[in-house]
């Protein structure tokens, strides 16, 4: 079975030969493909050949264009350095204060190297895989966008001393979010992926002050433009987790942080699930095959059989071969009709 048809069928109709296999690798893909992680950011026919050749050799279900969060923060005017094999910095072009980004206007998607690069990677997943596998765009929620704009710490100031300022920043945020999402679509993309880190740090008021709604606009503006919708929030999200599934995204990510997922599986509703949570580095880093195994299989009872098989964020780039390949057939052993 094709992973896009595995997913599609897993996702909406609750059955498949087994659950798919989804595993964020972004600096392992380039390790494994031999390509520097400079140019798996920043050229998409480097991206493309290492996410395929990664899906092809390991039995994955998806491709996805995940690198790094600066491309929307770019766009707005962040400058960012990409060292040669290393993560991205941000340098320079943060907004003083909060009123000052919220004088920050829209950007257009088009007129942005990055941007188009994201459309551009897109396209060639299309060209190249068609309907072989699920193809996840991305753009940054509204709160994980602010914290790249201004950085944590004076962010998380700002939710206290001018809320109303970064309510309008937010929403400026909103609305590119929804042309770039668009443009995705329309490039390809079954699934859009959303991903606002931040909000595990914020606690659950202020995230059903700022983040839940916002989510919410993205993921049914993801639904009437036809594809499906993904949330990522890295962390412990048990505070939040409820507030999460009711955004309607239709796949949910749950880092290995949180305990346990077997109290939130009732929530779900129909053509819901998780996506997690093995823990990338002491499970599937370092861990035996047995316990990779165990750490699948555990989180597919706690789900009550709704859970893709994932680790709860991105695979490390030291993960071996071997532990990768154990992964996947843990994910095969699993029998998904539910």
């Amino acid at each position: 079975m094709k992973g896009l048809k595995r997913t599609l069928e897993f996702i909406k109709e609750g059955r498949s030969d087994h659950p798919p296999f989804h595993p964020i690798i972004m600096r392992w893909a380039a390790k494994y493909d031999g390509v520097r992680y400079r140019d798996f950011c920043t050229v998409p026919e480097a991206k493309c050949h290492a996410m395929i050749k990664c899906a092809r050799d390991f039995g994955i279900d998806w491709v996805t264009v995940m690198s790094d969060p600066w491309a929307e923060a770019s766009a707005f005017g962040i400058r960012v350095e990409y060292p040669e094999d290393s993560l991205p910095v941000d340098k320079a072009g943060h907004p003083a204060d909060a009123r000052s980004a919220s004088l920050l206007k829209k950007y257009d998607p088009l007129k942005n190297e990055r941007c188009r690069n994201r459309l551009v990677e897109i396209s060639e997943y299309r060209k190249q895989c068609g309907d072989e596998y699920f193809i996840v765009g991305w753009v940054e929620g509204a709160v994980a966008e602010y914290v790249d704009l201004r950085g944590a710490s004076d962010a998380s100031v700002d939710f206290y001393t001018d809320p109303d300022a970064v309510k309008e920043t937010l929403d400026t945020i909103i609305d590119c979010a929804m042309e770039f999402i668009s443009l995705q679509i329309k490039a390809g993309a079954h699934c859009i992926g959303i991903g606002d880190a931040f909000c595990s740090q914020i606690g659950p008021e202020l995230f059903n002050e700022f983040a839940m709604n916002r989510e919410k606009i993205l993921v049914d503006h993801i639904h009437r433009e036809g594809a499906l919708a993904k949330l990522h929030i890295c962390g412990n999200t048990s505070a939040i987790l409820q507030g999460m599934i009711s955004t309607g995204a239709d796949i949910i990510d749950v880092d290995h942080l949180v305990p346990s997922i077997k109290n939130f599986a009732s929530l779900l509703g129909s053509g819901q699930v998780f996506s997690g949570k093995s823990d990338p580095v002491t499970i599937i880093q370092n861990g035996s095959a047995e316990t990779i195994e165990m750490s699948v299989k555990q989180d597919y009872i706690d789900s009550a059989g709704r859970c893709i098989v994932s680790a709860g964020c991105e695979i490390t780039p030291e993960t071996t071969n071997e532990n990768m390949l154990t992964f996947r057939k843990s994910a095969e052993m699993l029998h998904s009709d539910r």
